[in-house]
């Protein structure tokens, strides 16, 4: 038996100048809640309006999930804040049933046949003085913590459309290369700066410092299909996985990549894939082709473990990022309830539902303007 839903209101944490964490709770009208993520840097005010609108359209209906939320609520792919709204409201039902449930959420997922999920670092935005030196720094205790895989975001004086300038961003890659050493993994993510000559530059770079990955290179458009295939046969002939495919949204977005084999490696993201089921099934589509599933996972303590409890049964699954030690307020507002990743690693939450539920003295209401 499920009760309706009572409300959904979002909220805001600002955690640094860069960085706006924005979470959604669903309670139903027995009291039960769920946490849901919808993070999307700079739109927190797209967020807000279509969290109302989405959310008040929800009240009153069953607070279950749906198999396709996305279909469900209208939202286009291209609606990039709705669709993240839509897959938060999807995590916190999720949240909500497994807790009513009295299980951890990835019991009532299914086949979850891994008790604990590799991650890997995601150093960059704790590398706020961005010299070589100070990516170096933060690989350093990264390492000290067990991570074996780093990854960082070297190439800031790229611009897309503009002259491929590597040179700093070679030498704050190769600092990390002289601190983590030759056997543990180097992950270099582009945000789609480069164009695919640009690309090919970096790529050859950074082959000589030992590159195993390497991340939106170029702007994910049906006119890149084509430069996207060479750069992954140019990587891949340099030692280099090619990975991506990080905002796209319901298994459409992915299904060009998947079936021209334009990346190794996909990264759906549990806050804008469209629900976990959605999720899963781009991650079985991939699977059944050979292509590997890494979730992105860059933000807050909310994704975090849903992608957690989803990893633990997902088809295909490699890796899952972490975004390494930005804040203090990752685990200090999960209440103390989040495990810390340990030697690479993280457990699967055994509470029930996600495992966490969110402190509200970090949190202010996200108001009709994205205001915090």
């Amino acid at each position: 038996m499920s009760a309706a839903i009572r409300s959904v209101d979002a909220f805001a944490a600002t955690i640094s100048p860069k960085t706006i964490w924005v979470f959604l709770r669903v309670v139903d009208a027995d009291g039960i809640e769920g946490w849901g993520e919808a993070t999307l840097s700079g739109q927190e005010a797209g967020l807000s309006l279509a969290a109302a609108r989405i959310g008040n359209a929800l009240v009153g209906r069953p607070a279950l999930p749906v198999d396709r939320p996305l279909a469900n609520s209208g939202v286009s792919h291209d609606d990039k804040p709705g669709a993240a709204i839509v897959s938060a409201i999807d995590q916190a039902l999720w949240d909500i049933a497994a807790r009513r449930a009295g299980v951890p959420l990835h019991a009532i997922l299914g086949n979850a046949d891994r008790s604990e999920v590799a991650i890997y670092a995601n150093i960059n935005r704790r590398t706020v003085d961005r010299s070589p030196q100070s990516f170096a720094a933060s690989a350093r205790k990264a390492v000290a913590d067990g991570y074996d895989t780093v990854k960082i975001a070297p190439f800031d004086e790229v611009n897309p459309g503009g002259p491929a300038e590597i040179t700093v961003g070679v030498a704050r890659t190769r600092a990390v290369r002289d601190e983590i050493g030759p056997s543990r993994k180097l992950y270099v993510d582009c945000h789609w700066r480069f164009d695919e000559a640009g690309a090919k530059r970096a790529i050859d770079a950074l082959s000589a410092l030992g590159l195993d990955w390497f991340e939106c290179p170029i702007p994910e458009v049906p006119a890149s299909y084509a430069a996207l295939s060479r750069l992954k046969a140019h990587a891949n002939a340099a030692g280099a996985m090619l990975a991506g495919c990080e905002t796209g949204t319901g298994l459409e977005s992915f299904r060009p990549y998947i079936d021209a084999n334009l990346y190794d490696v996909l990264m759906p993201d549990v806050k804008y894939a469209g629900g976990l089921s959605e999720f899963r099934r781009i991650a079985a589509y991939a699977a059944e082709s050979g292509v590997q599933v890494a979730p992105h996972n860059p933000t807050g303590p909310v994704s975090h473990v849903a992608s957690l409890h989803l990893c633990a049964g997902l088809p295909g699954f490699t890796i899952l990022e972490h975004q390494y030690d930005e804040s203090p307020a990752f685990f200090a507002m999960a209440a103390g309830t989040l495990s810390k990743p340990r030697l690479g690693k993280s457990e699967l939450p055994v509470e029930v539902g996600l495992g966490i539920s969110l402190d509200m003295s970090f949190l202010k209401p996200l108001g009709p303007a994205g205001q915090r």
